[in-house]
């Protein structure tokens, strides 16, 4: 359609409730918008409401749970509410970082999708003035033996790293996980962190009248319509057919955009800013608006479409502003620096316009062709989007799991190289090879080839930030709320391994449809088991993403809600990785000393019996902080060459991953009081840490008068794991070429 005026007239139709059911919006919504607009919609008005209420964009059924979260500790800058959290780390700097999904695009279209994921969170970071320096991604995928898993995995590995590594920012740390409950819909997290100085962080509120308002980036296409829609409803077998609401990325644009903002925000020039991800330039301008005026009271913007820069011919009012092109960023400038700005951004070759102006009125004005195409007041839109309490349903807690009826296995070593080799466990070389790990230069250590935590550089000093993905989806499938805390808390395990201080989390909560009470359950027990942990261990929330209605055909995935974490190293001389332990060290357990909870969802019991049953093991947050607190302290005097976690496959693995990483074999004497399948339970709040032998006894006399179970295990040496001389006895060369072969031995196949 090219014709200006069938296009304003197909833009200023009326709309009717079956219309605004074909764009997400139900029938309360619809007498809700109704009765705020004092009439009936146009088309354009109609689908800046969809997106603005959709679940992606206004987090209805949520956001009164969301609430429950701690946001704030002495570090935090900006909690949620902001494009990203901020952190203090010291020195008049600032961490800044969040995590996103990308769930659905990349089920549709894996490589772009997960590139546009990739490059929507690095957006968001340095929106708010901060130059990006690390990159994770949280990635689920479904059975292996599915149909579709290998080239999902393919396209969305291939995404990451196409986009990352050609915008120049390392990808440091990350997850990958396998489960038959992602068949027909995987999760695409991806997470970034930038570094900024304190007194140059952006923010988009603050935007008053008067002010132009300035596009920059990529010229607007049609790519990307209805994207926050189509993330805000389930799937059906067939959606393959939904790619044109997948965005298309260019890597190289987004380069130029990083250095062209990051100039201009060295000027005065900017007054607010804000990124234009889900529901492109309506989001964008909507957030800036309702969040404006000295006060935050809230503002208008009249914009003109037609000065928006567009790549196609015959665009409608409705395709601009629902387009989800990605490269953009809306921005108000002080109306002295247009000619500044201008002059920048053509340095760079990007598109920069002014499209309009703030105003005093509170209301959106658009315009096309010289014709009023919206006139709407800002704040329904947002703040007062539909905030449902949703019915429901505390899941069942699960049943003991019955010790006795799990065999003892005939062949220890056996188990050991089936866990190790399972899809979970792994090695994932395969896809971090992928990734430029140690562009910028700063990169001392990554979590994918050493387990815990990144360890990135602050550029420039002998200081660095710590990060880490976790989640464990099997024990929030089998508890919520002991699954939510174990999440947080695993998370403040892994950057206490490497010596680093937990300052605060981002988080990623994956679930199913909301209006179903079951899965409504998981999500709210879940959030309150987070909120606890972070409660208890200072380990605040200060920005997120919700992403819901991740089901097939009424199956809904694992419940899986991600944490991001990141913490602060003082001093780059006292931290401890996974591969420093060295041939004669002690390795000795530490842990909270609680009884043993049992192998209930633990990964033994699915991968050796193919059972998925038993309560999680607990988690006791006063314990886990003060076992971490006390490992922190060893780390930093220099007592613990090298400190693994125990999370999956308990003690055996974590001793056999830090073996791994060293490569040198060990001889180990478990004192078991009973089965040795305990050594395959995964005990909360431990760690497996390796000891030069003339400073075993500071260890342990420390942890006596700190009432912390330390225990030693064994010592490091030779080229094999050995448990009590045969129980299992097996060269580190042949878990070795288990653990990495299975991966690349998989994705080698041809369906």
């Amino acid at each position: 359609m090219t014709d200006r005026s069938a296009i304003i007239t197909a833009m200023q139709a009326e709309q009717d409730e079956t219309s605004a059911s074909e764009h997400g919006i139900n029938a309360e919504e619809w007498d809700r918008l109704v009765t705020r607009l004092g009439r009936q919609p146009n088309l354009v008005e109609l689908g800046i409401y969809s997106v603005m209420w959709s679940e992606h964009c206004s987090y209805k059924s949520s956001r009164r749970h969301l609430s429950k979260f701690p946001t704030k500790n002495k570090h935090v800058i900006q909690g949620p509410g902001e494009n990203a959290g901020v952190i203090d780390i010291g020195d008049g700097q600032a961490a800044i970082f969040k995590m996103e999904s990308h769930n659905h695009p990349s089920y549709i279209e894996p490589y772009q999708g997960a590139a546009t994921g990739v490059g929507g969170i690095l957006r968001d970071v340095f929106t708010m003035g901060a130059r990006p320096i690390a990159l994770v991604n949280a990635l689920r995928f479904g059975d292996p033996s599915h149909p579709k898993t290998r080239s999902l995995v393919a396209g969305v590995v291939a995404g990451i790293g196409g986009y990352g590594n050609c915008v120049g920012v390392p990808t440091v740390a990350g997850e990958t996980e396998f489960h038959s409950g992602y068949n027909g819909n995987i999760l695409v997290n991806a997470m970034a962190v930038g570094l900024a100085d304190q007194d140059k962080i952006f923010y988009a509120r603050g935007a008053t009248p008067g002010n132009p308002i300035f596009y920059v980036g990529s010229k607007t296409g049609r790519d990307g319509i209805h994207g926050a829609t189509m993330a805000s409803a389930e799937f059906s077998e067939g959606d393959e057919d939904n790619r044109p609401t997948v965005q298309v990325g260019d890597p190289f644009t987004e380069k130029l955009l990083i250095e062209a903002c990051l100039e201009l925000m060295a000027t005065d020039a900017i007054q607010a800013i804000q990124d234009m991800g889900a529901a492109g330039l309506t989001s964008s301008s909507v957030e800036m608006a309702d969040s404006g005026g000295e006060n935050g009271e809230g503002i208008g913007v009249e914009m003109d479409l037609d000065k928006v820069p567009q790549r196609e011919t015959g665009m409608s009012a409705y395709e601009i502003m629902l387009s989800e092109s990605q490269e953009r960023m809306l921005m108000v400038l002080y109306p002295d620096k247009i000619d500044l700005a201008k002059k920048i951004f053509d340095k760079y070759d990007l598109d920069a316009e002014v499209i309009g102006m703030t105003t005093d009125s509170g209301r959106m004005v658009l315009k096309q062709f010289g014709e009023t195409v919206c006139d709407i007041p800002v704040a329904p839109l947002a703040e007062d989007a539909p905030n449902y309490d949703r019915p429901w349903v505390e899941p069942n807690k699960r049943a003991p799991l019955d010790m006795d009826s799990i065999p003892e296995p005939e062949d220890y070593g056996e188990v050991l190289l089936k866990l190790m080799s399972c899809p979970d466990m792994a090695s994932k070389r395969w896809i971090w090879q992928q990734y430029d790990r140690h562009v910028m230069g700063d990169t001392v250590d990554s979590s994918q080839s050493q387990g815990n935590a990144a360890i990135v550089r602050i550029h420039g000093t002998n200081k660095a930030l710590a990060i880490t993905s976790d989640c464990t989806p099997r024990y929030v499938a089998a508890d919520p709320y002991e699954g939510g805390k174990q999440i947080v808390a695993e998370a403040y395990r892994n950057l206490s391994a490497v010596g680093a201080k937990p300052i605060a989390i981002t988080d990623n909560l994956n679930f199913g449809n909301p209006e179903k009470p079951e899965t409504m359950g998981y999500i709210v027990k879940a959030i309150e088991g987070m909120a606890e942990a972070c409660g208890t261990l200072d380990f605040p929330v200060v920005s997120g993403n919700v992403s819901l209605y991740n089901e097939t055909d009424g199956i809904a995935i694992p419940p899986t809600p991600v944490v991001g974490g990141v913490g602060l190293i003082e001093d780059l001389d006292k931290v401890a990785t996974l591969k420093g332990a060295q041939e004669g060290d002690v390795l000795i357990a530490i842990a909270d000393g609680d009884p043993t909870p049992g192998l209930g969802a633990s990964l033994y019991l699915r991968e050796i019996h193919g059972r998925e049953e038993g309560p999680p093991p607990l988690v006791n947050l006063d314990k886990e902080k003060g076992v971490a607190d006390f490992t922190r302290s060893l780390i930093e005097d220099g007592l613990l060459n090298a400190v693994h976690d125990v999370s999956d496959g308990g003690y055996m693995c974590a001793a056999t991953e830090l073996c791994l990483a060293s490569g040198i074999g060990a001889n180990l004497t478990f004192p078991a009081s009973g089965s040795l399948l305990g050594y395959f339970v995964e005990h909360q709040g431990s760690y497996m840490v390796a000891v030069s032998p003339d400073q075993v006894d500071e260890v342990l006399t420390r942890a006596k008068a700190a009432g912390i179970y330390a225990g030693k295990q064994g010592d490091l040496g030779g080229d094999a794991m050995v448990l009590n001389q045969d129980v299992i006895n097996l060269p580190l060369a042949e878990i070795r070429k288990a653990h990495e072969d299975w991966l690349p031995t998989y994705m080698s196949k041809v369906d």
